[in-house]
Parts: C-alpha cells; sequence; structure tokens
C-alpha cells in the first residue's frame, strides 16, 4: 500500500480548507466550493481505491509510523497510519457522505455571507475524522479526538451572532470536555500499564493488563483494564452522545443543516464507535467494562427515542432518532458484537445524512420554518425530497430490504443472544426502541409531507414545550408568498445519491462485512463472546434474511408504530392532543427531556460554582495567596524588623552580643563533652 496515496487522502481536505480560509476572497464562492468538492472528492476516490485494495485485493494492512514527533523516556510520539479494513470502511463513508455535505452546501448556503468559511470549515471537520480513524497510537487519535471536537464547536456557532448558538457551541464545548477527562485518563493508563502509545503494543499487553489491580483503599481494589476501559469509554459518552452526555446533541442543530447532517452520520458522533470498536482487543478482557458499554447504550437507544415523539422541530426530531441509533451501536459494542456496531454505522450514515438534508431541503422552501405544525402537505409540491425522505425513514425504522433493517436486527438478534449482565434490559430497551422509532419517524413524515397544508395557516407562536425557546433560530416569519417548490439540484442530487445505498448498501454487504470475515483481525472476539456468528449461523443469504425477518418481533414493533403514527398524527390528530392532556405527567417529563437540563443548569452548575469559588477562597486565597505568599512576605518582614532592633551601630552592643555568643557556645560545649 502506497504510503504517500495514504497521506493524500487526509492532507486534500485539510490543504483546501487552508486555501478556502486564508485566501476566500482571493479565490471567490465559486472557487472555495470548487476546490473544496474536488478536494473531498479525490479523498473520496482515493479512499475507494484503499478499500478495494484491502478487500478485493486482499492486500494486508498497512501499520507504520510516518514520522516521530517526540520521546520521552522511551516512549515514542509518533504519527502514523494503521490501515486495515475497518479503516477503510471507516475513511470511504466519511469521504462519500462528506462529498454530498459540500455539494448539498452549494445551494443551502448560497446566501449566507460566512460561505467561504463555512467550506474552509467542513473541510478541516473532514480532515480531523480521517485523521483519527487512519490513527495507528493513542497520540494521533487524541489529536484527531479534540480536532473533532474544535471544529464542531465552530459550526455548531457558525451563525455567532444569534445568542442560542453561542450556547449551543459552549454547551457541545464543556460537555465533551468532561468526557474528554475520562478518555485522557483511559490512555493514560495504557501508557503506564503497556510503557507504549502504540495501538500494536497495548493491544498485546491487554492480556497481562487484565491481571492487574488498582488500589481504591486499604482493603478495595479494581481490576486495571476495566477501570481503563471505562475511562475510554466516558470519552466515547461525550463524543457519540451517550446519557447522561448526550445534552448537547440536540443544541448542535442551531449550526446549518449541512453540518447537523455531516455531525450526525459521519463524524463527531460516531468516533466514540469507532473508538470502542478499534479498542476491542482491550474491551473484551473485560466483562465489568463491556456490561457498562451496553446498559448506557440501552437507556439511551430507548429513552432518547421518546423525546422525539413530543418534539415539533423537523430537525430536532432527527436528531433524538441519532441519539437512540447511537445507542443501538453502543449496546451492540457492549455484547461483543463490534462489526454489527460498525455495519449499522455505515447503513446509518447513509440514510441519517438523508434525512437531514432532506428535512434542510423542506426548510428551504419553508423560508427557514422548522415547526412542523407549520407544514403539511409538501409531497405534492416537492417530490424528490418527499420520496428521498421516504426511503431515509423506511431503512431507519429497518423495513426489510431497506439497509437499516439489515443492520438494526443484527444487532437485536445479537442483543438477543448474549448472556452478558444487563443484556435482558437491554434486549428490551432496543425491541421497544423498535416501536419508538417507527412512531417518531413516520410523524415527521406525516406531518411534513401529508395531510392539510398548514403552511397557509397563520403563523403561531411556539409553545413551551417540546420546541423550546430559540427553535425557529432567530429567522422572521416569513409569508409565504407562493406555494413551496422543489430545492434546486446541488440540493437534490445529493439525496438521490444517498438514497441509493440507503436502499442497497445493507443487502449487497451484509453477507460479507456482518456475517462474513471482512474485518478479519481489525476487530477482535473473544471466541465465547461472537454473538454475531451465532446470529449469522443461519445467513442464507440477504433475500432470506429480509424475508425471514417480515415474521420476527421488530418488524410488527415497527409496523405498530406507523400505524399508531398513521391513526393519531394523521388520521385523528386531535387524539394525540387528548393522549399529550391525558397524560400530562409524562409528557411534561418527557417535553423537558427529563429534567437533564434542568438538573445541569439548576444544580450541577451552581454546585461546581459553589465548589470552584471554595477553592478558590480557602485554597488560592487562603493557602497560596494568603498562608504562602503573603504570610511568607510578612514572616519575612516581622523578622527583619526583629534584627534590625538588634543592629543599633553601638560597638558596646555588638561586643555584648558577642560575649553572650560565646558563653552559648561554651555552654554547650561543656555540657556535650
Amino acid at each position: 500500500m502506497n504510503p504517500n496515496l495514504l497521506l493524500a487522502i487526509p492532507l486534500l481536505p485539510l490543504g483546501a480548507a487552508i486555501v478556502a480560509g486564508l485566501a476566500g476572497k482571493l479565490i471567490g464562492r465559486a472557487g472555495a466550493h470548487w476546490l473544496t468538492c474536488l478536494a473531498v472528492g479525490a479523498s473520496c476516490l482515493l479512499s475507494l481505491m484503499v478499500l478495494k485494495q484491502v478487500w478485493w485485493d486482499g492486500v494486508p494492512a498497512y501499520d507504520a509510523p510516518v514520522y516521530t514527533w517526540l520521546v520521552s523516556d522511551s516512549m515514542h510520539m509518533q504519527v502514523g497510519f494503521l490501515v486495515d479494513r475497518l479503516t477503510a470502511l471507516m475513511i470511504t463513508v466519511v469521504t462519500f457522505v462528506s462529498l454530498c455535505v459540500h455539494v448539498y452546501t452549494i445551494g443551502y448556503m448560497a446566501d449566507d455571507p460566512g460561505y467561504t468559511r463555512f467550506f474552509s470549515y467542513i473541510s478541516l471537520f473532514t480532515f480531523s475524522m480521517l485523521m483519527l480513524v487512519m490513527s495507528n497510537n493513542f497520540m494521533q487519535l487524541f489529536f484527531g479526538w479534540e480536532a473533532v471536537g474544535l471544529v464542531s464547536y465552530l459550526l455548531i456557532g457558525f451563525w455567532y451572532t444569534r445568542p442560542t448558538a453561542i450556547v449551543a457551541n459552549l454547551k457541545a464545548f464543556i460537555v465533551n470536555r468532561v468526557g474528554d477527562f475520562g478518555f485522557v485518563l483511559g490512555i493514560a493508563g495504557v501508557a503506564f500499564y503497556a510503557y507504549s502509545l502504540d495501538y500494536r503494543d497495548a493491544f498485546a499487553a491487554a492480556p497481562h493488563i487484565a491481571l492487574a489491580s488498582v488500589p481504591l483503599s486499604g482493603t478495595a481494589s479494581v481490576n486495571a483494564l476495566t477501570l481503563i476501559c471505562i475511562c475510554l469509554f466516558v470519552g466515547a459518552m461525550g463524543k457519540s452522545a451517550q446519557v447522561p452526555l448526550h445534552v448537547w446533541l440536540p443544541d448542535s442543530m442551531e449550526g446549518p443543516t449541512p453540518i447537523s447532517a455531516l455531525i450526525h452520520a459521519a463524524t463527531m458522533v460516531t468516533a466514540g464507535i469507532f473508538m470502542v470498536a478499534r479498542m476491542s482487543p482491550l474491551f473484551e478482557y473485560s466483562d465489568a467494562a463491556l456490561s457498562v458499554v451496553m446498559v448506557v447504550g440501552a437507556l439511551t437507544a430507548f429513552f432518547m427515542g421518546l423525546l422525539g415523539v413530543v418534539n415539533n422541530d423537523i430537525k430536532r426530531v432527527i436528531a433524538y432518532s441519532t441519539l437512540s441509533q447511537l445507542g443501538y451501536m453502543t449496546v451492540a459494542l457492549g455484547v461483543s458484537a463490534y462489526g454489527a456496531a460498525i455495519f449499522h454505522l455505515m447503513t446509518h450514515a447513509f440514510f441519517k445524512a438523508l434525512l437531514f438534508l432532506a428535512a434542510g431541503s423542506v426548510i428551504i422552501a419553508m423560508h427557514h420554518e422548522q415547526d412542523m405544525r407549520r407544514m403539511g402537505g409538501l409531497a405534492r409540491y416537492m417530490p424528490i425530497t418527499a420520496v428521498t425522505c421516504w426511503i431515509g425513514a423506511l431503512a431507519l425504522i429497518g423495513t426489510p430490504f431497506f439497509s437499516g433493517f439489515y443492520s438494526k436486527d443484527a444487532i437485536i438478534e445479537a442483543v438477543g443472544e448474549s448472556h452478558r449482565w444487563g443484556s435482558r434490559f437491554a434486549y428490551a430497551c432496543v425491541l421497544l426502541g423498535v416501536f419508538v422509532t417507527a412512531l417518531y419517524t413516520f410523524r415527521m413524515l406525516f406531518m411534513t409531507f401529508h395531510g392539510p397544508e398548514r403552511f397557509r395557516e397563520a403563523p403561531h407562536g411556539h409553545d413551551d414545550h417540546a420546541v423550546g425557546k430559540g427553535d425557529d433560530h432567530g429567522h422572521e416569519d416569513h409569508g409565504h408568498g407562493g406555494d413551496p417548490r422543489e430545492s434546486p439540484w446541488v440540493v437534490t442530487l445529493p439525496l438521490i445519491a444517498l438514497a441509493i445505498p440507503s436502499v442497497l448498501i445493507g443487502a449487497v454487504t451484509a453477507g460479507d462485512v456482518l456475517f462474513g470475515s471482512y474485518f478479519g483481525h481489525a476487530i477482535f472476539v473473544l471466541p465465547a463472546n461472537d454473538v454475531v456468528a451465532k446470529v449469522g449461523a443461519d445467513f442464507g443469504g440477504a433475500l432470506e434474511f429480509a424475508l425471514h425477518g417480515l415474521l420476527k418481533a421488530p418488524f410488527w414493533f415497527a409496523a405498530a408504530g406507523v400505524a399508531c403514527a398513521w391513526y393519531f398524527f394523521l388520521r385523528r390528530p386531535e387524539l394525540a392532543d387528548a393522549a399529550a392532556h391525558r397524560f400530562r405527567l409524562l409528557y411534561r417529563i418527557l417535553c423537558n427531556k427529563f429534567y437533564f437540563d434542568w438538573f445541569n443548569e439548576k444544580v450541577l452548575a451552581p454546585l461546581a460554582r459553589g465548589v470552584g469559588l471554595g477553592l478558590w477562597k480557602a485554597g488560592d486565597q487562603g493557602l497560596i495567596d494568603g498562608a504562602l505568599v503573603n504570610g511568607t512576605a510578612e514572616s519575612v518582614g516581622w523578622f527583619g524588623g526583629v534584627l534590625r532592633r538588634v543592629q543599633s551601630g553601638y560597638l558596646y552592643s555588638y561586643a555584648f552580643w558577642m560575649v553572650i555568643g560565646l558563653a552559648v557556645l561554651l555552654g554547650w560545649y561543656l555540657t556535650h563533652p
């Protein structure tokens, strides 16, 4: 495998980002989008070449340093690439989705004054994610990890004149710092026990680390590898928005729609899932850590999906869908179905990007309106957007023969085959989550594209629940001076490009990637934990698997969710209002997002400020400034004042003190022979 080719994959988007960012005024708007689109397109073609080499041609994995940045006490900190089948799949997904988003941005951001800056940011985002997934060591992994966090901060707050956008990007930044603190501790643990930051050395040391213990007190200790894996997973909880570090993801909708698609489909939120899959040689030796991963993912998959049922902002509904689907991937990681998690990550990237970009197309047609209660009947005006959104929705709910079915059903069956602690609870959550997913997805479809045309009605104010302040992103309520119309080709072409893999990619690749030996040595699973092999034991092909899926519980749960959405939100919408009134306590809890934001703002933040203020008063002002700095100075001054009294300048005074000193020395000598 050619190292120069591998270097070009991340460096092309980086070079385009630098030129578009620093020379945007010189190259103009057209120059910025042509340069960045061509650079990401070239990276996509090179990624496809790499995928062909490692998959079809059987080229061995590439694992080598590019250069050494620092050597400290025999520990080498390097920039290097590990390109195996897992990496090849990830870079292909990242660059393809990023290319679609770049093209889509030409139409969506056409009138935005920050046009060239936005293209620079999304190309830089692509570079950061590529560096993360291609790394062969923890130092470079952490660089990419922090880089995607930084660029997401810039993009979520892209419209920086809006207070809601500034609050949202600060929220994302702070929550991810909490997760990154655990991530750094995990990396430090690996360095301490493995004496290296290279994946190869750390993975080889995993069985030995599993035998070590970290003392917590005189009588209690914890397994070292379990502690390291949980710390690493805390980082994944921040990046991949798992409960309770999920609160930043819905608010990331404050950024432009293209970046919502990029964050939720192929870059930042998938980083945590990829990281745990890459660290499978570590996690496999800790059942306790995997149980934690599984339970956290199950809670996220079910309870975050419920929030999508009561939300009226079209982008936020899809955002809560992302939270739920990330929970499914995390559950798969927790039952050692790493391949199924990555397979769902791949299929999800296509149909979730499709749904976000379709939502953006609707927002363009509705003059930046995002409240689904002001839509309805748009299918007759926007047929391409409506059809592609239907395709994305059918894939999302796991409809047989669509891509999401193969990955989602495989995860549910794998959880059912697991006997790890917590697997029964996780199975109930992911199965019930199928019903919830179908309910909020088709609620969104019916309220947006079908039913009465509510956009002709006079605009009404947002109520306090579901949408929240600032959900219209500060746009004025434009009167719709004409019927909505389909978006231009630069918007609809990426929709069609993403709709094709949303239908086909699951069936085409399930046999090799999901149930075959595609991943090879890229993912490590102990034989006793290989639940995917149990699920795939009777796999007779994509067609048979889909037909068999028509008889399984997930399909009927999804069908029930679609039927409920049709009846309550299209046929008899007044019943939905009646149900909200009847179950108003539950409805209030869901509208307030389980009070996570309230707890963070009213309890956790004041507590943290109080602790910080106390440490500042007692530690900084009291101990450091008071006792050490000012206290030392005052003590020296007092002692100097005492000595000044002795230094009188009179000769007889000095002679007197010399006699006293000699007497003391003589007395000590006589008493201590």
